[in-house]
């Protein structure tokens, strides 16, 4: 059994993080944050932006600070509950490349989860997202992208001592009860 406080679930949009997440966390009882939505409710509350799509094309330097500031607010979360479960990206693609969005120095999860999918159930559930209109990205982008999050967990778990799982989310219960077992 692993001790732990905080738990990081990434991967790339699509493979079914939050829906694991969600469910993981009401099994198990346990505290859920999407990085992502803390993020927009920090720009929100500063009147940055309404939105995902206008979060992520402010200027990098802003987006910077609000990752920060969201990232705070999670450490402080961290007083109040005994195990926090957060699902973000871990990487984000950015106009100047790719950035490790996991707010390394400021919340440091004892776990990482990587989860990937196949490509074609990663466009399926982006073109079934009812809530977010999700880029369709082709399989040669989608297939670097998930090879650059997995080599920056990698070396992220290696660098601060996390451990590193890596599920398949081509059976959504499969991996549920993986996510779980591991957790509990």
């Amino acid at each position: 059994m692993i001790h732990w406080n905080i738990a990081a679930i990434v991967g790339v949009s699509g493979v079914g993080k939050t829906s694991l997440c969600t469910c993981a966390a009401k099994v198990l009882g346990y505290r859920y944050v999407n990085y992502g939505n803390l993020m927009l409710d920090v720009a929100r509350s500063l009147d940055l932006a309404l939105n995902r799509d206008e979060l992520f094309n402010l200027d990098i330097k802003v987006q910077e600070s609000i990752w920060k500031t969201a990232a705070y607010k999670i450490k402080d979360m961290q007083l109040s509950s005994n195990k926090i479960l957060v699902d973000l990206h871990g990487v984000d693609q950015s106009n100047i490349g790719y950035i490790i969005s996991l707010p390394i120095g400021i919340i440091s999860p004892d776990i990482i989860i990587i989860v990937e999918s196949s490509y074609e159930n990663i466009i399926y559930r982006r073109r079934s997202d009812k809530i977010r209109n999700r880029r369709l990205e082709s399989l040669e982008y989608i297939m670097e992208y998930m090879n650059i999050l997995r080599m920056s967990m990698v070396a992220y778990s290696v660098i601060y001592g996390s451990n590193l799982v890596i599920l398949e989310n081509d059976d959504f219960k499969i991996c549920l009860d993986e996510i779980v077992k591991i957790l509990c």
